[in-house]
């Protein structure tokens, strides 16, 4: 048996909760928790971890990609060349073919 020391952190679950969630969001993460064979709170706890691993792993979602395509100008087809081109001209300029 294991007795945590006065300095040792131990972690402490958190309980979250949401208000007001709309009754459509609702059933229908009660039908995705069902289609995975889990209770609504399994599920809920599934999503969180997923997108906490996400957000470490620096996935990006559509429209974050989206957002940095436009701050990097890229507005054709066009301007995709342009870019890639740079970046190749940056590493040295070697191209495969």
């Amino acid at each position: 048996m294991h007795i945590a020391s006065v300095t040792e952190v131990v972690p402490v679950p958190v309980n979250l909760s949401i208000k007001n969630a709309p009754d459509e969001v609702v059933k229908r993460l009660k039908a995705r928790a069902t289609r995975h064979h889990r209770s609504l709170q399994g599920e809920l706890m599934a999503l969180i971890e997923a997108a906490a691993r996400e957000e470490e792993a620096g996935i990006l979602t559509p429209a974050q990609v989206l957002a940095r395509i436009r701050v990097a100008g890229v507005r054709s087809p066009a301007d995709s060349v342009r870019v890639i081109r740079s970046l190749r001209e940056g590493r040295g300029g070697t191209r495969r073919r």
